[in-house]
């Protein structure tokens, strides 16, 4: 059983055997144009690319061929074992699988194998990431776009090492009663998909390193040059990103207390991310904050979420990168500073109080507005339209305008420039926007 995603909550998708599919959207074949590689994101636990928000039928519109790519997700992606049949990351393997099919077969749909832009947001940046970094993937793609996410957390360890990836495993054979003297693997193939699924790994899916797929951790590959050098890159977070994930944390954060925000700071160090500075995070933090007004701590919790979960990780990525590479690759980052209403009230995220949330930058990518137009402003239509055209020049020659310039434009040491996304300035920049933040308090975390 491969299901579309595992779980049934989300609108419009079910579980298939029959998963392992892609999605094309063309307007003509006669000239051989880019392609965008779309990678769905869901914590690579949910999700699918029948998912209405990914329909790229308006993008492919910018004379782009547009791909989506399922892949197989939580345990039936992500299992461990050690062993030839179950390696791990086999959901990266789904991925790259799409890759070689459309390098083979997309000149049918009029597109340029050697034009690939692969892209993703949230889990889909974690593995455009991951693609970056693993030697399978090379020659595979020539550009690519980080939207929130990359694999890269504590520097001494990752998420779930080998150890307990393979323990994680092992407790879902022992959940279905498979006897310990028996070959787990084996046993697993035996039960129904949906019953796997009941004893999944509680703290998320997460990629296992020191295997085939990735060898060795990003700033391992970073030191040693060890990763694929020869791409440009487009990487960039939204404002607020961990606003939404406090509900995760805390049970009533609208009655959030000091206490609450200890334990939940805790919780990330214990379960996730490993060897935070607690108490440099919270004094960090919480400088300034009204510690006895609920709103004001998770304003605070959502900035500590945010930057190590998915806003420092992604900037730390491409600044590394930037610093790596040669002068001839292009390196762009953002910061998205706009939401449409609609969209974020359908992500159950209210603007005035949680801020630009993660996700908010998909219906501008995919032209949402435009498929439907009653449901946005003229607004978020006319940015949309923006965004679309910024993505696709970059797909095109990987030059942006001189408006946005590259991550480190001056020098490998100079102030990072990140392009802010709002539709009232289009030539925002932002000098060394994370100076206090993912190079100040978590710099020593992450390298």
């Amino acid at each position: 059983m491969q299901p579309t995603h595992p779980m049934p909550y989300i609108p419009g998708t079910g579980m298939s055997e029959d998963c392992l599919v892609l999605n094309i959207w063309t307007t003509n074949t006669t000239a051989l144009k880019p392609v965008m590689f779309w990678i769905h994101g869901g914590g690579l636990a949910v999700g699918s690319i029948f998912q209405t928000w990914f329909n790229g039928s308006v993008l492919a519109t910018h004379d782009v061929v547009v791909v989506s790519v399922n892949y197989r997700l939580g345990p039936f992606g992500f299992l461990y074992g050690d062993r030839e049949d179950a390696p791990g990351n086999v959901g990266f393997y789904d991925q790259l699988l799409g890759l070689k099919w459309v390098r083979e077969n997309i000149h049918t749909f009029g597109g340029d194998r050697d034009q690939i832009t692969i892209f993703g947001e949230s889990a889909g940046s974690w593995s455009v990431s991951a693609h970056i970094l693993s030697p399978l993937s090379k020659g595979m793609f020539k550009r690519a776009i980080m939207e929130s996410g990359a694999n890269m957390y504590n520097k001494d360890r990752e998420v779930v090492n080998k150890t307990e990836a393979m323990a994680l495993g092992k407790n879902i054979a022992k959940q279905l009663k498979c006897n310990e003297t028996e070959d787990w693997i084996q046993c697993l193939r035996r039960p129904d998909a949906r019953d796997i699924l009941k004893y999944e790994n509680p703290i998320g899916t997460y990629p296992v390193f020191g295997t085939e797929f990735l060898p060795i951790f990003a700033r391992q590959a970073f030191n040693e040059k060890k990763f694929n050098t020869d791409i440009d890159l487009i990487a960039g977070i939204n404002q607020n990103e961990g606003s939404a994930y406090v509900y995760y944390l805390v049970k009533d954060p609208n009655l959030m207390t000091l206490a609450d925000f200890h334990k939940a700071l805790n919780a990330l160090d214990q379960f996730c991310y490993h060897n935070v500075n607690v108490q440099k995070v919270t004094e960090s933090y919480l400088k300034g904050v009204n510690t006895s007004d609920s709103q004001s701590l998770r304003t605070a919790l959502g900035a500590v979420i945010g930057d190590i979960m998915l806003g420092c990780p992604t900037y730390m990525f491409a600044k590394r990168f930037a610093q790596t590479v040669k002068e001839s690759q292009r390196v762009y980052f953002y910061e998205l500073l706009y939401a449409s209403n609609y969209f974020a009230k359908q992500m159950n995220c209210d603007v005035k109080t949680m801020g630009i949330c993660h996700g908010m930058d998909l219906p501008f990518v995919f032209g949402l507005p435009l498929i439907n137009p009653n449901d946005y402003t003229t607004e978020d239509k006319y940015y949309s339209n923006v965004v679309m055209k910024m993505w696709v020049k970059f797909a095109t020659n990987g030059h942006m305008d001189t408006d946005w310039p590259q991550l480190l434009n001056d020098e490998p040491m100079g102030a990072p420039k990140v392009h802010g996304l709002d539709p009232k300035d289009l030539s925002l920049v932002l000098k060394d926007p994370f100076h206090e933040t993912c190079d100040g308090v978590w710099a020593d975390y992450f390298l």
